[in-house]
């Protein structure tokens, strides 16, 4: 009986062990080794600061007429559209939304995906058809078919090109705010030679860019390929906690963030919703720092504040709250 006793001991101490290794954020002696920047302490605006899109629904209609008004009153600062423009001057992942989140002060995430023709493109959707009425997927659709689809359905025709590129993209900004750059992926599961070079490209258009920027995917192949060709860049991994049979499988792992033995990741990119999750404290408490994702309300916001250490907004103008947790 004895034995038997210990042989299970030791077998949940191996296991524990075994979940703390693959739940282990980059250890603090590699981010050194490797001159690694931390995200700055500065609220991210979700695609930029955007005045048609995502999270500009009815349910958050309380705070989002003041969001919209800054974002078109900073676009108009930076050059775009009029008070006259009868529809959207600064949609969601467009160069206006972009400059009026710099023009702020606040820093930016933004999607990044490849076309049929291997142009890197910022774009959130694998689709146009939110965005801009249109069915047919980004991977299907050259760079030149793309850009003649006007953003959203409600802009005049040719007032704003979708998607854009990258480089576009970071000679707006300039350097002037912190980026996070998503890579998105339709299919967790796979990984192959189109996924490399989407990789590849869209990493060549970062290392040549001056600004601050960090890097985060919900697939963990993907922060994985950067801990090992750019170990020097900040990464992170999306994640959200899902109840088992929900989700894909891998995907529901990922929730659990049993893959950062993959990316090793420097920040942990958590559903806000999930905020209160052991796993989420568990990784910060190694090391990894905590990025809420989407907040659209003041209330969503003073709901993070104790969980989260940076956070990624829209819908709504972040007020006076307090500083986010820094305790790791």
């Amino acid at each position: 009986m004895a034995k038997t006793v210990q042989k299970i001991l030791i077998g949940g101490a191996l296991a524990a062990g075994a979940g703390l290794w693959a739940m282990a954020p980059r250890t603090f002696g590699n981010k050194r080794k490797n001159y690694v920047p931390t995200l700055p302490q500065i609220p991210y605006a979700h695609r930029g600061l955007h005045d048609a899109g995502s999270g500009l629904s009815q349910q958050y209609a309380g705070e989002s007429g003041e969001y919209i008004a800054l974002a078109r009153r900073m676009a108009m600062q930076a050059g775009y559209g009029t008070p006259n423009e009868p529809g959207p001057i600064a949609p969601e992942n467009s160069l206006a939304a972009f400059a009026a989140a710099a023009t702020a002060g606040y820093g930016i995430e933004l999607d990044v995906q490849m076309t049929l023709d291997s142009q890197i493109v910022v774009l959130h959707d694998p689709d146009l058809l939110r965005v801009a009425g249109d069915p047919r997927r980004v991977a299907d659709l050259t760079y030149d078919e793309l850009v003649r689809i006007p953003l959203f359905p409600t802009a005049a025709p040719g007032a704003h090109e979708s998607p854009l590129l990258p480089g576009d993209v970071l000679r707006v900004v300039d350097g002037r705010v912190p980026i996070i750059v998503e890579f998105k992926f339709e299919n967790v599961r796979a990984w192959d030679s189109r996924d490399e070079e989407f990789m590849a490209r869209a990493a060549d258009l970062l290392e040549a860019y001056r600004g601050l920027y960090a890097v985060e995917s919900f697939n963990p192949a993907a922060m994985h390929w950067y801990k090992m060709n750019h170990p020097d860049v900040c990464r992170g991994q999306l994640a959200e906690d899902v109840p088992f049979g929900s989700t894909d499988p891998v995907a529901w792992a990922a929730g659990k963030l049993v893959f950062n033995w993959m990316s090793r990741p420097d920040f942990v990119a958590y559903d806000y919703r999930n905020g209160s999750s052991k796993l989420l404290a568990f990784a910060c408490k190694m090391g990894a720092l905590s990025v809420a994702w989407t907040v659209r309300s003041s209330a969503e916001l003073s709901q993070s504040m104790p969980y989260f250490d940076r956070y990624i907004f829209e819908a709504f103008v972040p007020g006076e709250l307090p500083a986010p947790n820094m305790q790791l």
